[in-house]
């Protein structure tokens, strides 16, 4: 197999790790150990990383640390649910594909677009698959995205763009934290598919969303590039959704959607589209119609994938739809409704606002953008490094936010500091005196 791949010993396959990722021998498990001896140790493993269940989460850029309701999981743990992978035949269960055809409904009503597909794998996922519709669609091998993007997801755009050819043209930010309005007119000089941004930002700075894809639509050019945002779910409960300011494409990540916390995953792509692109949308797309007795009955109406249609001609190339992830979203959207959504967005949002001028009394720190709006996250300047302060935050029993240096933003001196709808004033008092003494 070596000598077919190209290559002389396995190692070398493994060029792309990092050596400092790569665990050297094997794995240190003794043999013959019985189950309760192998629980504990697993327990003790468990043990060392810190959870939003015994440390106050302040902690956000991309998961947050929302409210579940119980009824979720009464209700998605059901066995009709957790055994169902995935629709890969029309055939599927009435039950799995109403629950789809419930989402894409939900998913449509929240971010203001005319259709939504059953979900893909998370929300980098999902942007990476607008920037391939919108290649596809403009025939153009040049993308403009915002430096303001998180840079996981950017990442995740950089691994699509190689293989597909695709020059990736950063927009940079302005002194406000968010992207500069004068830089995309100079990069739309030259043809692009599309323009892609976050909103909110990775800085938790609000885009001037309106008037950026005016602007992208305006260009130049035969056919004006896509606007393609990276929502927050949550947020559309207060700002305005990307629908009603034009974008073409919204995709989030639904973690949000009363999904808990969990090491990355799994997690839930939303994706959704002005009607148009329909047919060039990744994914399934479950639809509503009468059996010959007259009945309501669901079918798969569009599955433009590799499982359906020649892998050449598939739009997505990704063998799943998250469905038991889009479940618990859609228990989760119908459980709250549309004034719960608010709500939360707004007390969010509130919070926000109470620990942001809390903290930016604190002798040295300040708001690193304090002239700009924000949702449920800012960034913040210290007097020194995040990192000793956050490892003192950790000992006082709070995660204190995410560290923006280690993004390599060349940020020294930056922490993005996330509220929900969860933190107490109690709660937000006691992080304010831990950070006092943290950077005093």
């Amino acid at each position: 197999m070596l000598e077919a791949i190209g290559v002389e010993r396995f190692e070398d396959l493994l060029e792309g790790v990092p050596e400092h990722l790569r665990m050297p021998g094997s794995i240190p498990l003794p043999d013959g150990v019985s189950e309760m001896e192998v629980r504990t140790r697993l327990e003790e493993l468990a043990s060392r990383n810190l959870s939003g269940a015994d440390h106050v989460c302040f902690a956000g850029c991309g998961a947050y640390d929302h409210f579940v309701p119980s009824a979720i999981d009464a209700v998605v743990s059901r066995s009709e649910y957790t055994t169902a992978y995935t629709p890969y035949q029309s055939e599927v269960s009435q039950g799995t594909l109403q629950v789809i055809y419930e989402f894409q409904s939900l998913i449509a009503e929240l971010t203001g677009m005319d259709v939504a597909n059953a979900s893909l794998y998370d929300g980098a996922h999902a942007l990476a698959e607008g920037m391939l519709m919108a290649q596809g669609l403009r025939r153009t091998d040049r993308v403009l995205v915002s430096a303001a993007l998180h840079p996981h997801y950017r990442k995740v755009l950089d691994t699509y763009a190689e293989g597909m050819e695709i020059e990736i043209v950063t927009v940079p930010v302005d002194g406000e934290g968010r992207t500069d309005a004068g830089a995309l007119d100079e990069a739309l000089a030259e043809p692009a598919a599309a323009f892609i941004l976050a909103q909110p930002n990775l800085f938790g700075c609000l885009e001037d969303a309106r008037a950026l894809t005016e602007k992208v639509h305006a260009a130049d050019q035969k056919k004006a590039p896509l606007v393609i945002a990276s929502v927050y779910p949550t947020s559309l409960g207060l700002i305005e959704p990307p629908g009603a300011w034009g974008a073409d494409v919204a995709s989030g990540d639904g973690q949000s959607l009363g999904i808990p916390l969990s090491l990355g995953g799994p997690y839930l792509g939303l994706f959704a589209a002005k009607e148009e692109f329909l047919r060039r949308m990744p994914g399934r797309l479950i639809g509503r119609t009468v059996d010959q007795d007259d009945r309501t009955a669901y079918v798969m109406t569009l599955a433009t994938r590799e499982q359906h249609i020649r892998r050449a001609r598939a739009t997505s190339n990704i063998c799943t739809n998250q469905g038991l992830m889009a479940t618990w979203a859609t228990v989760y959207m119908s459980l709250v409704g549309p004034k719960g959504l608010k709500e939360i967005a707004v007390r969010s949002a509130q919070n926000a606002r109470y620990l942001a001028s809390q903290l930016a009394g604190i002798d040295g720190v300040s708001l690193t953008y304090p002239d700009t709006p924000f949702f449920n996250e800012f960034t913040l300047t210290l007097p020194g490094e995040p990192g000793p302060v956050l490892e003192r935050l950790t000992e006082q029993g709070f995660l204190g936010g995410v560290d923006l240096t280690r993004f390599g933003e060349g940020l020294p001196g930056h922490l993005l500091v996330a509220v929900t709808e969860r933190r107490t004033r109690e709660e937000m008092d006691r992080f304010t005196q831990a950070l006092t003494d943290a950077v005093g």
